[in-house]
C-alpha cells in the first residue's frame, strides 16, 4: 500500500511509516504542495496512491467520484506527527483491509 499525504499533514510521515508503508509520499515530494484537490486527486489516480488527509475536501471528492483513488480522512483536530503515526500504525491491518476491499472509497479514522 502507497500512501500520499496531503499537504495538511507532516511530510516527515513518509520516513516515520516507510516500514509499513513503503514507497508512500508527501505532496511537498512531487511538486503538489500548493495544488489544489483536484490535482492531487488526478495524481494519486494516476499513481496508484491513497490519499492520507485531515481535509474534508478531499473526503467529500471520494464520495463524487468513487475509487480511485482511495481516501483516508484522519478526523483529528491539532494533533502532533507521532500521533498521525501512531494511528496509522494502530489501524495498519484496517488500512490494508480497505486498500483490497473493492467496494470502498473513504476510511475515516481517528
Amino acid at each position: 500500500m502507497r500512501l500520499l499525504f496531503d499537504q495538511n499533514l507532516s511530510s516527515n510521515l513518509v520516513r516515520l511509516v516507510a516500514d509499513l508503508y513503503p514507497d508512500s509520499m508527501h505532496v511537498r515530494d512531487v511538486g503538489l504542495e500548493r495544488a489544489d484537490d483536484q490535482a492531487i486527486w488526478d495524481y494519486a489516480k494516476a499513481h496508484g496512491l491513497t490519499i492520507i488527509t485531515k481535509d474534508t475536501d478531499l473526503h467529500q471528492l471520494s464520495f463524487l467520484y468513487g475509487h480511485p483513488p482511495k481516501v483516508v480522512w484522519i478526523q483529528r483536530g491539532n494533533c502532533s506527527t507521532k500521533e498521525i503515526e501512531a494511528i496509522l500504525r494502530v489501524h495498519h491491518n484496517d488500512l490494508v483491509e480497505f486498500e483490497g476491499d473493492t467496494d470502498s472509497s473513504f476510511l475515516a479514522m481517528n
